[in-house]
């Protein structure tokens, strides 16, 4: 009688056990269930990426206007959702832009950025930032901050950063900045990004 062979996953783990006599013992083991030759099937599927995106859209966010002076010494900048601090000593901040981003190229060589976290009456700067070319600012007010960098009016708050490192992360940049220098400025209602589209968000009062 004839017997079929079947393929082992190239996940491998180490399994341990006890002998007879009390010793221990070692093996490889398969992580994978025993298919014939020339199959293999993975443990682990794919995922698709329009399912990612609206699993991960149902987590609300802040949204962030990311800017900088470009070479020509003209304000550009980008809104971004995946603003976050890092650290406290030393403080630091992060942000993911899209390798295809045509305005993280700017901010990276400028090696500063200014983090303005937008309020609920701010979407407009989100559509200012999405467009192409030099003009996003051309119906932004904003102010120098210390290092020089665009810090919109009317944001709730600016963060002065340096570019610290630059980390790959898939189709994303992990961008840490080094914080210079941060102040409060309007005390409003935050804007927020959820599944999609935009929002405020006011706070529980009687929450403890």
């Amino acid at each position: 009688m004839s017997s079929m062979h079947g393929s082992a996953s190239r996940t491998k783990g180490i399994t341990m056990g006890f002998t007879m006599e009390g010793k221990v013992e070692t093996h490889e083991s398969d992580s994978r269930t025993a298919v014939p030759d020339g199959v293999i099937v993975d443990k682990f599927h794919a995922i698709d990426p329009l399912r990612f995106r609206n699993v991960l859209g149902h987590f609300p966010t802040g949204v962030v206007a990311v800017t900088t002076m470009d070479a020509e010494n003209n304000p550009t900048g980008m809104a971004v959702g995946s603003f976050t601090s890092v650290s406290l000593d030393p403080p630091l901040v992060a942000f993911l832009p899209d390798k295809s981003s045509s305005t993280f190229p700017k901010i990276r060589t400028a090696g500063r950025f200014c983090a303005n976290v937008l309020g609920s009456e701010q979407q407009q700067i989100c559509r200012s930032l999405a467009r192409k070319g030099t003009g996003k600012f051309a119906d932004v007010e904003w102010a120098p901050t210390p290092s020089g960098m665009p810090r919109i009016e009317g944001a709730l708050a600016w963060i002065d950063c340096e570019i610290d490192a630059v980390h790959d992360a898939g189709d994303h940049h992990i961008v840490v900045g080094r914080v210079r220098h941060l102040e409060l400025d309007t005390p409003e209602s935050p804007l927020i990004f959820f599944q999609g589209g935009y929002g405020g968000f006011a706070a529980d009062r009687q929450a403890v």
